[in-house]
């Protein structure tokens, strides 16, 4: 992938969540949407939203609940990558407790800004939301207990940057735990050279033995699958498979 490419995929990708972050923002009068929304989240079943704004449910694009796999403990710096809306954040800052911290960063302003709106409604002051991309995170190094992402490390396309600098902010012995698109079969070609199809988490996924390769030569290790399913049925997309992953920075 050129320079060039990379840039147009990023602009598509800013273009697109800028206009669901500003589409959240806007849709959110009436309590009626809430219960449509909630259904809408299958993948939080078991985990209450009703404390959360509408905006953060309606903001989320994500296709898992790391939170809910990341076992997380009081105390815990946690950093989500892509955090949209700020519904995973939220989510960690029921876990991590007020002693704990939880850090947002998404590339999208508009998101940013919902998010940041949304966290003085929650009252969440134990969370940060931060601008900034993926391929160079605006943190220390070895600052962060735990990274979770969800459905967002797809939409990269320098997959190998955004896990060596999730290596990076983690502290030794520190995990990370991702809900992602991969790839266990080919996609049409047409889809993979659809820009707007990357957006939509479809043609960024990473053949599986990539992308756990990628997360191996970053440096970590223990990875396993957690839970892998196929995501969609659609002519084309047969190999498309939701699989949640965790790995640990040695110590």
């Amino acid at each position: 992938m050129t320079t060039s490419n990379a840039d147009q995929i990023k602009e598509v990708v800013r273009e697109r969540y800028a206009a669901r972050a500003t589409g959240a923002a806007a849709c959110c009068g009436p309590d009626g949407q809430k219960p449509l929304l909630l259904d809408m989240k299958g993948i939080y079943a078991g985990t209450s939203l009703t404390d959360l704004p509408i905006e953060t449910i309606a903001a989320s694009a994500g296709c898992g609940n790391p939170t809910a796999l990341a076992a997380l403990k009081p105390g815990e710096v946690v950093l989500d990558l892509g955090s949209g809306g700020g519904i995973d954040c939220f989510l960690a800052a029921r876990a991590v407790g007020p002693q704990g911290r939880v850090l947002g960063v998404d590339m999208t302003p508009e998101m940013i800004e919902l998010a940041r709106g949304n966290a003085e409604k929650v009252g969440a002051t134990n969370v940060e939301f931060r601008l900034g991309e993926l391929e160079a995170l605006p943190f220390e190094a070895a600052t962060v207990d735990v990274v979770i992402s969800n459905c967002v490390v797809c939409l990269s396309p320098d997959k190998a940057a955004v896990f060596q600098e999730a290596y990076r902010v983690l502290r030794p012995g520190g995990r990370i735990h991702l809900s992602d698109m991969m790839l266990v079969g080919e996609l049409p070609q047409a889809i993979r050279d659809d820009p707007q199809r990357w957006a939509e988490c479809v043609s960024g996924a990473d053949q599986q033995e990539d992308y756990l390769a990628r997360l191996e030569a970053a440096g970590f290790r223990e990875i396993t699958i957690e839970a892998e399913e196929a995501y969609r049925t659609d002519p084309g997309l047969e190999n498309l498979r939701s699989v949640r992953v965790r790995a640990v920075k040695p110590a």
